[in-house]
């Protein structure tokens, strides 16, 4: 198990291990979440990086058809 201590502002420093481990370095941001009364520290990662993830080989969609389609989605909800 890992610790750290937290200064007087509320610092702290993430261990050696955990910066390995969430492949983080100075500079880099994390995020915290809170859930059941645990917490989970998460790598941020740059926006774009998302970029070309998700692949899509038909005709190029309208503003229009986008909200027609959304609009249709939340009425099947």
């Amino acid at each position: 198990m890992l610790e750290s201590g937290i200064t007087a502002k509320g610092q702290t420093t993430l261990p050696k291990a955990v910066r390995e481990a969430l492949s983080v370095r100075a500079g880099d941001r994390v995020r915290y979440v809170i859930q059941d009364g645990d917490v989970r520290i998460l790598k941020v990662g740059p926006v774009g990086r998302l970029f070309g993830m998700l692949k899509y080989d038909g005709p190029p969609v309208t503003l229009e058809e986008m909200d027609q389609a959304i609009a249709e989605g939340a009425s099947d909800a």
